[in-house]
């Protein structure tokens, strides 16, 4: 079949349109013998008619299994250059109890990024020893709330923080064990939003600037300088910049070994997923290998001890294992410039669930879920039911011609920064995330009602007292 004009070079007609791309799909994704798609034994239609949609599906098992490779994996390369890693979740992906208990019970640590993550965290039975809290502006509430429960470490971002650590450590009487963040200046070829370790960017100092501001840690008692955090970006594809990044850290790393200990280097997260059948990610296993030759060339290079290395995968552990299921609306043919046909698929979703689209041009990818079809592909373009033209889901993807209303059609790989960034755009309300392993489906994060959203107008409540910014005043 000839591609449409109209897609995108990399997009490449499917031989079989029903067909799931293992590398875009979790483990547990599969048709039925009635050609439906279906998750760990559990079918998209069953799913819909017990949860409704749009609905959140998670392969639990493959959460896990992912979460479980990627200890073995960073355990298994850096006991082969003589030291140990600590793999932290990145829970901004996605954070639940649920998922938190998950990846606790697969080894890792988990990262946390605000009080409402913490609190998630420590609600979940996390222990604090494991739990890490990022922010490049951390309230003095959030981090004497970190100090006072115990926390394993937190990253400081800004001079401004060491003081605040210290005078909240010394109120719990503690000594708190802290990392810097530092940027590399190491450029990762991704999203200009995604970018996070160049020199004009909010997060964290510069790398020049790295040996001062650790002095003036060492300088507080209460504080216990663990090493230096980088993190140069998120949905990365190649070792090159970790490799670069790695090598800028570890010479300061060894500069800063003269005046104290620093036991560990933190390389952060940011490796990247399949979001369609272009995409071509490295394996854990790949990711693993690479870093640990890289810290161990440099620490050889630089004659000093290899240290114990963190990393923060986030979006590599969660990202496969959820699709999110829509039912279809209404469809439109459009001609595009007098070239070819369109077909515009509109879902009862849209960028409330997933915004990645809209904000990043994210591409993803779509499926037919509730029957196998024989009809040929067309390209389509599923969007949303929101009141504004980019609120685009799936920008381009083949589905079969013969779609229609009341289908329902799957979008795989939106495990990470889907639920976390849902919102209530037109006052949609947020859908519910299910949980499914062995057969049995559960709901883990309940979805938004209409009441839940009036229930927060204030507007409707009989005053009592007087309000300023939901306070009483």
């Amino acid at each position: 079949m000839t591609a449409n004009p109209l897609a995108p070079p990399w997009l490449v007609v499917p031989e079989d349109v029903n067909a799931l791309a293992p590398t875009v799909w979790s483990r547990g994704a599969s048709r039925s013998s009635s050609g439906a798609l279906e998750v760990a034994g559990v079918s998209a239609p069953d799913l819909a008619a017990r949860f409704g949609t749009p609905l959140y599906v998670v392969d639990e098992a493959d959460v896990r299994g992912r979460a479980d490779d990627t200890r073995a994996a960073f355990d298994r390369e850096f006991a082969r250059v003589g030291t140990t890693a600590k793999v932290y979740y990145a829970g901004k992906a996605f954070l639940s109890t649920e998922v938190a208990r998950w990846v606790t019970e697969s080894g890792l640590y988990i990262d946390v990024a605000s009080g409402g993550e913490l609190a998630v965290a420590l609600a979940a039975g996390v222990p604090a020893a494991r739990l890490g809290l990022h922010g490049n502006n951390k309230s003095v509430a959030e981090i004497d709330r970190a100090v006072g429960a115990g926390l394993g470490v937190i990253i400081v971002d800004s001079l401004i923080e060491i003081d605040r650590i210290a005078s909240a450590a010394r109120h719990h009487k503690r000594r708190q064990p802290v990392r810097l963040r530092v940027n590399s200046g190491v450029h990762a070829h991704t999203h200009e939003y995604l970018a996070t370790a160049r020199e004009d960017q909010k997060f964290g100092i510069a790398l020049a600037d790295a040996v001062a501001n650790v002095a003036v840690i060492r300088s507080h008692p209460e504080l216990e300088f663990l090493g230096l955090h980088s993190h140069i970006g998120s949905q990365i594809f190649e070792s090159e910049g970790f490799a670069e990044s790695a090598r800028r850290v570890m010479a300061v790393h060894a500069e800063l070994l003269t005046d104290g200990p620093v036991p560990e280097l933190n390389l952060g997260g940011g490796f990247g997923i399949a979001y369609t059948s272009a995409d071509e990610a490295m394996s854990i296993d790949r990711i693993a290998e690479a870093l640990a030759n890289i810290v161990a060339s440099e620490s050889e290079r630089l004659g000093i001890a290899v240290p114990v290395v963190a990393v923060e995968p986030g979006r590599a552990i969660v990202g496969p294992s959820t699709f999110t299921l829509y039912e279809v609306g209404t469809i439109k043919d459009v001609l595009v410039d007098g070239l070819a046909i369109r077909k515009y698929v509109s879902i009862d979703g849209g960028m409330g669930d997933n915004i990645r689209p809209a904000l990043y041009g994210a591409d993803y990818s779509v499926r037919l879920a509730n029957r196998h079809s024989d009809a040929p592909a067309e390209l389509v373009r599923v969007v949303g039911k929101h009141c504004e033209s980019g609120d685009i889901v799936v920008h381009a993807d083949y589905l079969p011609g013969d779609v229609e209303p009341g289908d329902f059609v799957a979008v795989p790989a939106t495990g990470a920064y889907c639920w976390s960034l849902a919102n209530n755009y037109n006052y949609v309300t947020r859908p519910a995330v299910v949980a499914v392993r062995d057969g049995q489906a559960r709901v883990i994060v309940r979805g938004d009602t209409e009441a839940d959203l009036l229930s927060r107008d204030a507007g409707l409540d009989e005053p009592t007292e007087s309000t300023t910014n939901g306070r009483q005043s």
